[in-house]
């Protein structure tokens, strides 16, 4: 296949009137300052697709539905609460429906590849299925159908609390011992390994999930693979760690478990200067979450400190309440721009494109944390490609400025995973299918709710 491109981002900068050629889901040859041949598909712009490197897919489901104000203080434990009445409900069939259409919506953004933070794995009664990673091979079937690349990150969640508190009740779904666990992540290597370009992580939730011997023992279960653990969100969280151990939930982690670069830390929102010092020397990303961190309330990311030690970071749609790769970035030059009072941010020096300044970032950073090539248009590299609608009359780093910032949700045109089409003028190419059958899901969902 050949297209061809008015502009694209190549590793070295914009080029002109490019010719790209795709064979076997790879990126054959990349031609700039060629004309259009006769027959060939073209399109205005092309950028690499994003990393998505933190999602829940099956919370999807609750989007827009949590916004009602609450008899106390609503904070994201009382979200949480509602979040867990939500899963009893909840089929293998209803999960797989739900993150088809996450997914989709996903490409739609412009992310071509998902960190699946997956710790929704027991039946409602918190047994286990008959395979372990049934719940794992549904969040398989969904990248799929959609045709979005995975990277499979199995959540070993067992405690409640710091000091390893036992689990509550809402919590019977997600709960494993270290043999559980184990046994989860054979039988997810055995569902993702029919699937394209697909990875495994690990996922220890957090240190109020996992006491510091499991810590241990799950980093030693895939080396060299991704590791993702949430840290510092709330700031109830770092006070419960100080009154545990003794220090911050960050420099503990740092003092205790070695991250380095195949680590993720999730959100890091209370993450003071020092401990950004400290954990940037290791290479380790932050993994934001701009849109699901202001819609929990869970404060602003210090990103001047975390810029300043050269951090990396990436995004993620966390909670999946609204979708969108453009829409993370945005919120999270806005969230920095309220919180300083200043505008632009995140550009590192006059003049630079603050959209072109986060684009990169969250390429280099979310492919890192995700133990993945990042997508560049290059010979050899995967054909994971987005064509942009720019506005008329702007340069090529305006047109990410604008639809970053100015194209709302929308903008994205086409969309290539591994060479394959999977989104047209826009829209998903199985859209219509998979908007169908999350509705039935949804249908049936409010109906075993309310009765």
């Amino acid at each position: 296949m050949r297209l061809h491109f008015g502009a694209a981002l190549l590793p070295g900068g914009w080029a002109r009137d490019v010719l790209v050629e795709l064979d076997a889901g790879r990126i054959a040859a990349v031609r700039p300052g060629e004309s259009a041949p006769s027959g060939v598909e073209r399109h205005a712009l092309a950028v690499p697709g994003l990393p998505n490197l933190h999602s829940h897919a099956f919370q999807r489901a609750i989007a827009g539905r949590t916004e009602r104000r609450g008899p106390g203080e609503d904070s994201f434990w009382s979200w949480r609460d509602v979040m867990y009445r939500s899963l009893p409900v909840l089929t293998p069939e209803d999960v797989e429906a739900i993150a088809a259409l996450a997914y989709a919506e996903m490409l739609e953004s412009g992310f071509t590849r998902v960190g699946e933070f997956h710790y929704l794995h027991h039946a409602p009664d918190g047994r286990c299925y008959d395979d372990p990673a049934e719940m794992a091979s549904r969040i398989a079937a969904a990248a799929a159908e959609t045709g979005l690349r995975l990277t499979l990150l199995p959540v070993l969640y067992a405690h409640a609390g710091f000091g390893g508190l036992p689990p509550l009740p809402g919590q019977r779904r997600f709960v494993n011992d270290l043999d559980g666990f184990a046994r989860l992540l054979e039988g997810s290597a055995r569902a993702i390994a029919s699937l394209e370009g697909a990875g495994l992580g690990v996922a220890p939730h957090s240190l109020r999930a996992v006491t510091p011997e499991e810590l241990a023992a799950v980093l030693s279960m895939l080396p060299g693979r991704p590791v993702h653990i949430h840290a510092a969100e709330q700031v109830r969280e770092v006070e419960e760690c100080l009154a545990w151990s003794g220090a911050r939930p960050v420099d503990w982690l740092l003092d205790h478990a070695g991250p380095d670069r195949r680590w993720c830390l999730v959100h890091a929102t209370h993450m003071l200067p020092g401990e950004a010092a400290r954990l940037a020397r290791t290479g380790a990303v932050a993994g934001l979450c701009p849109v699901t961190e202001a819609n929990l309330g869970d404060g602003v990311f210090d990103a001047e400190s975390w810029g300043a030690a050269e951090g990396a970071w990436g995004v993620g749609t966390d909670s999946n309440v609204s979708i969108a790769a453009n829409g993370e970035l945005r919120m999270l030059e806005y969230s920095q721009r309220l919180a300083r009072r200043g505008r632009n941010l995140m550009a590192p020096a006059p003049g630079a494109s603050t959209g072109r300044t986060l684009f990169e970032a969250a390429l280099a950073g979310g492919s890192r944390a995700l133990g993945e090539e990042a997508p560049a248009l290059r010979p050899g590299a995967p054909a994971d490609l987005v064509a942009l609608r720019p506005a008329p009359g702007i340069t090529e780093d305006e047109a990410l400025d604008h639809w970053i910032f100015a194209a709302a949700d929308r903008g994205v045109d086409t969309v290539w995973c591994a060479g394959r089409a999977v989104v047209r003028e826009g829209r998903h190419v199985a859209r219509d299918a998979i908007e169908a059958r999350n509705a039935a899901a949804m249908r049936r969902i409010a109906g075993a709710s309310a009765g």
